[in-house]
């Protein structure tokens, strides 16, 4: 189906210019270091929400997540519900409140100074902020192929223009602006992103016959199951797979949990509570971020999955095999066969606030991380609004050149990758952090250590979707995993999670005791 090019265009130039146009009075307002770096804690409630959703949810929940669905099935609506009772209330409500309370008390500007300054201990922001520079560019380069990717059939344009394109529009109103453009735009971007997926859910059901006809469609479906993904486990698109099995292991302990759990630990959200100004308006931007959340992921696997019904109907095939083999081309292709000439202009400004969104975020934690955290930690030139522009640009770059050399069919693994790490390594220290009166400083920093080389240990070394394309444990080894299944397929997060959890409770557990004992006296 031909889009109208033209449309298109003026459309999108539209939206850039008002992305702009944010940018620019993010730009006036920013008067400080601390504008830049945290919106001048004084963001709206509703702001607040709407960043803090629009950079959770990015293209890797559109079109990574909402692929995966359309190979996997509807289980992942309990990845939503993880999303929203921890990624919304637990993490408003818990850690949201503490967050903005010490940070402002501490006058912190990013995750890694928030934490160096709760346990006053240098190095932890440093291995904090060396951790953020390492996998961030990963999560990045993810969202920058997902809107790439869409750009590309869309303008019918080359893919390395497309990617330049993309982060170059991003880039600009993140230099200039900082966080107070950031939180702006995506405020905008939010608002899109919520009529976009709105439509979404209403025509794939019209299309499909209804609810229920929908529904019921893509259940008789399962004698369709891939033979390959059959064997694993899979019994269909509207059921579990079999408990135990590989593609459950993948369903729930990458999908669900790497990410359901991880964004608790998520610097650039984290950053999100700073910019508040007292409590209540954290409790006032749940209101919104709470059905904000259940839009964006809830249609993005529902429809995923329901893409399977459409792509029968049509030629008799399932979605997979539609989109080559590559996951992540589902869900574009389905909007552009599918979907009318207007909706396919919608979604992709709906793609590109996705995308756009949380680029801008990482962008500006990335930057920040390297310049405040990394090479001018301690000093006058950590607050350099010049210094911390040059670091964003090379992030930036850094992030284009992985973007280069990753595969297919990966944004919905990058995505619960990063997740997952950042999990297994800031979670544990974190929370103990902000809700400990005396919280161990050794604690925390064999906390951090502890949960991050053991992910990266079962990373290269036993979980098979990651040790086999990085080839690292054959090349030491002679062997793909050091492990046999069901180990393959448990994703490091269920390892290394628990053992920084356990190494930060045995250690806090020993410096309260070792304060609480009495002093012994001279004589």
């Amino acid at each position: 189906m031909a889009v109208d090019t033209l449309t298109l265009t003026v459309l999108a130039l539209i939206y850039i210019a008002v992305t702009f146009y944010l940018g620019y009075l993010g730009y006036k307002k920013t008067k400080s270091t601390e504008d830049y770096l945290v919106a001048g804690r004084s963001s709206h409630p509703v702001i607040i929400a709407l960043s803090y959703g629009a950079t959770f949810i990015s293209t890797s929940a559109i079109v990574g997540f909402g692929g995966a669905a359309a190979n996997l099935g509807m289980g992942l609506i309990w990845l939503t519900v993880l999303n929203i009772g921890i990624g919304i209330l637990l993490a408003f409500v818990v850690f949201g409140k503490k967050t903005r309370e010490i940070g402002q008390r501490l006058s912190a500007i990013t995750f890694p100074d928030l934490m160096g300054k709760i346990y006053q201990s240098p190095p932890l922001q440093y291995i904090s902020g060396i951790i953020i520079i390492i996998g961030m560019p990963l999560y990045t380069a993810a969202i920058l192929i997902g809107g790439a990717r869409f750009i590309e059939p869309t303008f019918n344009m080359e893919y390395t223009t497309a990617l330049f394109l993309f982060a170059a529009i991003v880039a600009i109103y993140v230099f200039f602006g900082g966080l107070i453009a950031v939180m702006y735009t995506d405020a905008l971007q939010g608002a899109i992103m919520l009529i976009g997926m709105s439509f979404l859910l209403v025509l794939t059901y019209v299309y499909l016959g209804g609810i229920t006809a929908a529904n019921t469609a893509l259940t008789t479906m399962a004698d369709m199951v891939p033979q390959a993904l059959s064997d694993q486990g899979m019994t269909g698109w509207t059921t579990m797979p079999e408990l135990g099995s590989p593609i459950w292991f993948t369903l729930i302990t990458t999908l669900v949990l790497g990410v359901g759990i991880g964004v608790l630990a998520q610097p650039q959200l984290i950053v999100r509570f700073m910019t508040a100004k007292d409590g209540k308006s954290l409790n006032r931007a749940v209101l919104v971020g709470g059905p904000f959340i259940l839009m964006m992921t809830g249609v993005a696997f529902t429809v995923g999955a329901l893409s399977n019904v459409w792509f029968f109907q049509q030629d008799g095939t399932i979605a997979i095999t539609a989109a080559g083999g590559n996951v992540d081309a589902i869900i574009p292709l389905f909007i552009t066969q599918a979907m009318p000439d207007i909706f396919v202009v919608i979604f992709l400004l709906t793609l590109l606030s996705a995308a756009m969104s949380t680029l801008s975020g990482l962008f500006h934690a990335m930057g920040t991380a390297l310049i405040c955290d990394i090479w001018g930690r301690g000093r006058e030139c950590a607050l350099s609004l010049r210094a911390n522009q040059c670091g964003l640009v090379v992030m930036i770059l850094v992030s284009l050149v992985i973007a280069f050399v990753l595969p297919g069919s990966i944004i919905a693994r990058a995505t619960a990758m990063f997740m997952g790490l950042c999990a297994a390594a800031f979670l544990p220290a974190f929370a103990v952090g902000i809700y400990a009166k005396t919280p161990c400083t050794r604690a925390a920093l064999w906390s951090i250590v502890s949960g991050t080389v053991i992910w990266f240990f079962w990373t290269a070394f036993v979980h098979v979707a990651e040790a086999k394309p990085l080839g690292i444990c054959q090349m030491l080894t002679g062997q793909v995993t050091l492990l046999g299944a069901p180990w393959t397929v448990i994703d490091p997060l269920i390892i290394a999670l628990p053992v920084s959890a356990i190494v930060m409770a045995v250690m806090q557990i020993q410096y309260n005791r070792m304060r609480s004992k009495p002093a012994v006296s001279a004589s």
